[in-house]
């Protein structure tokens, strides 16, 4: 493999100048450096990794946390997309990411903390983890960067879908279509639960809505078992809701399929909404009525937010930043006549 003295020799310059060139010093000549980087290219120049990380103190790759207890994996609709996001924004700016092991069953594994100190990351993106975690509180507390996304953790950088609109938008769009006994299966308990859950009972709550104990039911985000079992119990109370709010639009396909078996038509019969607007919702018949999150603008505000961290940490303020989302009408919620 070519070196630097190779280079330095077939073009002329010094070591030095060479080395200048390929780290984008302004003190080198254009034509010179055109001449330096060309070289290095026929003579398939590679630098040195571990050498470039000693003197800049940096790997220029970043650790991501992402450890989904519901195992769909990079198949989860909504955190795939704001990592897609996040990946193609971070290599924009010349970083490449590492997943961090999750998997606790593997014999002599390090801890999340070790792990990301073993691999030398200049930062780390935690999403869908377990907040509660104690080896993730201890990588939280460490002097690494990190941005965590969805989950406001003390002085720590953090990008959230603002998830109080969201409930607020969509309760008041289903209000103004008629409705008045509506129901919500939300999802597990979480940081996102908590606020879309308490979104509904004060907008609830302004609008004078009586939300009865039996219409509040637990199902986990994208399960469509547990959502299709919720809305069979929904549906076999002496008054059952007019509509039903889902965790999510995955866990409304389960909903989808108890109210069909019954031969029940959507929203003919009862309305449904659902909430994140993956791109499976559109295809729904009728098209799902949703919050769609914006994740492409959650996954590039936290990649730069990480990256501001690492480069200029003395600077950049600590903060929290909330993506508002959309309200996707659809098709499923019906107009009813108000009395």
């Amino acid at each position: 493999m070519a070196s630097l003295k190779d280079i330095s020799r077939v073009c002329g310059v010094s070591v030095a100048t060479v080395s200048k060139a390929l780290n984008g010093y302004a003190d080198v000549g254009e034509e010179t450096r055109a001449q330096i980087k060309r070289t290095a290219k026929e003579m398939g120049y590679l630098p040195n990794f571990s050498a470039r990380a000693l003197k800049t103190n940096r790997t220029h790759d970043i650790g991501v946390l992402f450890v989904d207890e519901a195992m769909s994996g990079l198949t989860h609709d909504y955190f795939s997309s704001v990592l897609d996001s996040f990946k193609r924004t971070a290599e924009q700016r010349g970083y490449d990411i590492t997943f961090i092991n999750g998997c606790k069953e593997r014999p002599g594994r390090m801890s999340y903390l070790e792990h990301s100190r073993y691999r030398g990351f200049d930062g780390v993106v935690l999403a869908c983890i377990d907040f509660d975690d104690p080896e993730v509180s201890e990588l939280l507390k460490s002097d690494i960067p990190v941005v965590t996304v969805d989950y406001l953790y003390n002085n720590r950088m953090a990008v959230i879908s603002d998830n109080v609109k969201g409930m607020r938008e969509l309760l008041l769009y289903i209000h103004s279509r008629g409705h008045r006994r509506i129901a919500y299966i939300h999802g597990a308990d979480s940081a996102v639960t908590r606020s879309r859950l308490s979104s509904f009972y004060r907008t609830a709550e302004e609008l004078g809505l009586e939300i009865p104990d039996q219409y509040i039911l637990e199902a986990a985000y994208r399960d469509t078992e547990a959502a299709q079992a919720a809305t069979g119990r929904l549906l076999d109370l002496p008054v059952p809701p007019t509509c039903i709010l889902y965790p999510d639009d995955f866990a409304a396909f389960g909903g989808f399929n108890a109210i069909r078996e019954r031969g029940l038509s959507i929203p003919g019969d009862i309305s449904v909404a659902g909430y994140d607007g993956i791109p499976a919702a559109i295809w729904l018949e009728p098209r799902l009525t949703t919050v769609r999150q914006d994740t492409e603008k959650i996954g590039r505000a936290s990649a730069r937010k990480l990256i501001d961290l690492i480069e200029r940490p003395k600077t950049t303020l600590i903060e929290q930043l909330v993506i508002p989302g959309s309200l996707e009408m659809g098709k499923t919620v019906a107009l009813l006549e108000t009395p």
